[in-house]
């Protein structure tokens, strides 16, 4: 089913962790956009990706799998059909710490609808032990209603164990 050359989205709010996640992963430094914060998400961190973020694996058979961020403000929107273009699937990265994750989650489905229609998602869940606003299994019981089945696992951006799950996750209901 794959290609030589693969491109899997990273996507999220500010915050949750999407240039960790793909630095964590990284066989190069990440190539980014961050640029200083102007609006409330200067309130979460000092800095913020307005373009994307790129890096590269390469799996054991050899594949290299391109890994691009999206910016996490609505207001760049327009990067993230640009980034999708292409792509074989999509990782949703939410903050646990968030008023409301599972309006999050279901914010960022819909945005990417027609990219999952085609290809697949998995869903991770940052920033646990800040504020725990949410646990995986009400994210996968709002999927459930939406009649929506993608694997959901609570993740630390940083830890490149944790980002490898959710890639291999995406992998394999890929290849089903």
């Amino acid at each position: 089913m794959f290609n030589q050359v693969e491109k899997i989205i990273f996507t999220g709010p500010v915050g949750a962790g999407k240039t960790t996640a793909i630095g964590s992963i990284s066989e190069e430094p990440p190539v980014g956009t961050d640029v200083a914060c102007t609006d409330e998400s200067r309130l979460i961190k000092d800095k913020t990706t307005v373009a994307m973020d790129y890096s590269y694996i390469t799996l054991e058979e050899g594949t290299r799998v391109h890994l691009y961020g999206t910016p996490g403000q609505q207001r760049f929107d327009f990067m993230w059909k640009i980034l999708a273009k292409g792509g074989i699937g999509l990782v949703i990265l939410i903050n646990r710490d968030h008023p409301d994750p599972v309006a999050q989650m279901e914010f960022y489905l819909n945005s990417f609808d027609d990219f999952i229609a085609e290809t697949g998602a998995v869903i991770g869940l940052t920033r646990s032990g800040m504020q725990d606003n949410v646990d995986v299994g009400e994210l996968q019981a709002r999927l459930f209603e939406r009649q929506q089945i993608f694997p959901v696992f609570e993740v630390d951006a940083r830890s490149s164990d944790d980002v490898k799950i959710l890639v291999q996750a995406l992998l394999a209901i890929l290849s089903c």
